[in-house]
């Protein structure tokens, strides 16, 4: 069995063009000149770092997709952002089909800017099997959906109507209020982009019972007042773009006096969490994971 590779076996350089590439300052073609440096001795060159840092999902699936134990459909939430629909993913414990569980807790997972891809859809599962209803939207769905090529989702996700993207993700958070099957106590959990998006829903949606964003962008600091929703934030260590703005966002929760709780994860890379790329950290994703889930427990079960 090949042994698994960790940001540990990449030049830290190499990291921050592939920070770069991911979040769109850096073309294909760019990350493949300015890595070629670093690339003596690797397979395939810089194409081969390339491919090293790219996710592998098969290997890191935790839940498969035909589970026993889960329900899992994919639905059509109605936006009126002038998408028409969103497509999402949802998935919950078969036990609630026969009563047994009452009525579920529900949280929104949300995406980094890839889309709905499988390790997303694996992170809705894994919250299934603890008790939610996890529900994740494709930001893409107007331009067709997740394509099934993370290269061409990059592209993609570049080419979205922001303010339309940022509304049809409100649109999904309300419809989750609502749901049949909901207890009525909404949570939301996002990474990287979808983190970003977490911020920006616990300042639109009073409601909100819960908001979990791992290194996401923070909401302006004017926003910030509109927050009811209690937060639990997760950082990394080695993260200098996200952690840039974390000073002036913690001085506006602590002004408007929001319930936060937020963790610096030492060392971590931008992307830990994400268990698909050599950017996990398992000591780091394991001690969020387990703090996020408890604390929707606590928040949406109640």
């Amino acid at each position: 069995m090949t042994e698994r590779l960790s940001a540990r076996d990449f030049a830290p350089e190499v990291l921050k063009l592939f920070d770069r590439y991911v979040h769109g300052d850096l073309s294909r073609r760019g990350f493949l000149e300015q890595a070629q440096q670093y690339a003596a001795g690797t397979i395939g060159g810089a194409a081969g770092l390339l491919a090293a840092l790219s996710p592998q999902f098969a290997t890191a699936q935790q839940v498969k997709p035909d589970d026993a134990r889960l329900a899992i459909h994919r639905a059509q939430i109605d936006s009126p952002a002038g998408n028409g629909s969103i497509q999402a993913y949802l998935a919950w414990p078969k036990t609630a089909q026969t009563g047994a569980t009452g009525k579920l807790p529900v949280v929104m997972v949300v995406h980094e800017n890839r889309g709905l891809n499988p390790h997303i859809e694996d992170i809705a599962r894994r919250l299934a099997l603890d008790g939610f209803l996890a529900v994740a939207p494709d930001a893409l769905t107007p331009l067709g959906g997740y394509p099934g090529d993370e290269d061409k989702a990059r592209d993609l996700f570049g080419k979205l109507d922001a303010p339309k993207t940022r509304a049809d993700m409100l649109a999904v958070a309300r419809h989750l209020l609502t749901v049949p099957m909901g207890n009525g106590r909404l949570g939301v959990v996002g990474f990287c982009w979808g983190g970003g998006i977490a911020n920006y829903l616990a300042t639109q949606v009073p409601e909100l019972a819960a908001a979990v964003p791992f290194y996401g962008a923070q909401p302006p600091a004017a926003d910030v007042a509109k927050i009811k929703a209690p937060l639990l934030i997760h950082y990394a260590g080695e993260d200098e773009r996200i952690n840039a703005g974390w000073p002036a966002y913690e001085q506006a929760l602590k002004a408007n006096h929001v319930p936060y709780q937020a963790f610096i994860y030492a060392g971590a890379q931008h992307g830990f969490n994400n268990d698909t790329t050599p950017r996990f950290d398992a000591a780091a994703a394991k001690l969020a994971w387990d703090r996020t889930v408890a604390f929707f427990k606590d928040k949406l079960k109640s």
